[in-house]
């Protein structure tokens, strides 16, 4: 009875003990929550459709046809365009913007 009591009053075993199962314990854990995760993406499959335009674009790039692709680009027809501010009506903004575009062109 004695040595229960001085247990209990022990602040090893009243703080330690619980703080080491905390640690010990919740590795435990996070490692079964861990495997959940990674268990789920190895179940995770791409639509068919989808998983044949990712494997065409896994192609080698050649610098040269980019380069053609980036010459046949007009850069100089390009127009920034900023969106409407939060306060501003975003349908009179785009019209604003398409009479612009139409006045420039």
């Amino acid at each position: 009875m004695f040595n229960l009591k001085a247990l209990r009053k022990n602040k090893t075993v009243q703080y330690g003990v619980p703080m080491l199962l905390l640690i010990v314990g919740g590795s435990f854990g996070l490692r079964e929550f861990t495997q959940i995760r990674y268990d789920a993406q190895k179940r995770k499959r791409l639509d068919p459709s989808l998983e044949a335009k990712v494997n065409v674009e896994k192609q080698p790039v050649i610098l040269e046809e980019e380069y053609k692709k980036m010459k046949d680009l007009k850069l100089d027809e390009w127009r920034n365009i900023r969106g409407p501010r939060p306060w501003e009506n975003s349908k009179d903004y785009q019209e604003q913007q398409r009479g612009s575009q139409s006045k420039a062109a």
